[in-house]
């Protein structure tokens, strides 16, 4: 079959690949327009630099619904339509044009986690299994039928970005499956159980600031969680001698053990056998990374010694 890409963030490159390497004819990729940076910087969709090494042709409309791109999208002649965080609503004119239709891929097990941050969520919320799905593209928001989906279990220590990365070389050759299968018509949409639906909306930024009336569990998945975007994050402030001239400063936690707590109050800061101890509501976090503002990554330790015992506030 002609497949035409719709993607802008790295989620589907390696199913881009997969499919360059498949039976299919990969004809073009379809991603958001390079967007203007500092200075004369200029950022370019990681999809696009993907799809250039394929020599694949890359249509980048600002307005992908428009008259114009429609009628661009349907120059490719494509028989589907496969999409990966692209970034753009798509209409229902658009979605008729492929005759075997357009598919999503989505790192949840749907209908757990639509929306845009499913892997964030399932991180925070303590989810021991998450994985990909394949559905087919409908108005309402990632609520179709079901082409095919694989499960993988979520590491005790796994981040959002590691995960991220996971899912996306999970997805490519779920992809293939499911393109074959509508090759040979012997695809089965499944329907999706509305009722057991849950969403992960975009995350802002502000969402990374740590609560540290929770419990260690729920703060070391949080930290987990907002890695590494848009980072789990804490006022510090010092204590003790360290106190007398020194500032508040904004850090961001890398990483974090939960550990047992000793009774203080949630956010209390101190050395414990070398290490930086963080109080929670229930439990302690053990600090292993952590990043001040304007400073480089440094271990729990390192920051014990340039700062001292203190007090992160929420």
């Amino acid at each position: 079959m002609r497949v035409l890409f719709l993607g802008t963030g790295a989620f589907g490159e390696p199913a881009l690949r997969a499919i360059a390497k498949s039976r299919h004819k990969l004809v073009g990729l379809v991603t958001q327009p390079d967007r203007g940076g500092k200075g004369k910087h200029t950022s370019v969709p990681p999809m696009k630099a993907a799809a250039e090494k394929l020599n694949l042709p890359v249509f980048q409309p600002p307005r992908v619904n428009v008259a114009d791109s429609l009628e661009r999208l349907r120059s490719f002649e494509a028989d589907v339509f496969v999409v990966a965080a692209y970034g753009q609503i798509l209409s229902e004119k658009l979605l008729a044009i492929p005759p075997k239709g357009a598919f999503n891929l989505h790192a949840s097990l749907l209908p757990k986690f639509r929306g845009a941050a499913p892997i964030h969520a399932a991180i925070r919320a303590g989810e021991e299994e998450t994985g990909v799905t394949v559905f087919q593209i409908v108005r309402e928001l990632d609520a179709g039928p079901i082409l095919g989906a694989e499960a993988t279990a979520i590491g005790r220590f796994e981040t959002a970005g590691e995960l991220h990365d996971r899912l996306a070389r999970l997805a490519a050759p779920l992809t293939i499956e499911v393109l074959d299968a509508l090759e040979a018509g012997t695809a089965v949409p499944v329907r999706q159980d509305h009722d057991l639906a849950t969403y992960a909306p975009q995350m802002e930024k502000s969402e990374g600031r740590i609560d540290w009336t929770r419990s260690a569990g729920a703060v070391s998945r949080h930290v987990r969680g907002m890695s590494p975007w848009p980072g789990a994050f804490s006022i510090f402030e010092p204590g003790g001698l360290q106190a007398k001239g020194g500032k508040p400063a904004r850090c961001v936690f890398e990483a974090v053990d939960a550990v047992p707590g000793d009774g203080s109050r949630p956010g209390e800061a101190a050395d414990r056998g070398g290490d930086l101890v963080v109080a929670c509501g229930s439990g302690a976090v053990r600090v292993r990374s952590i990043k001040p503002a304007g400073k480089r990554s440094m271990s729990g330790a390192e920051f014990l010694r340039g700062r001292g015992a203190g007090r992160f506030v929420s």
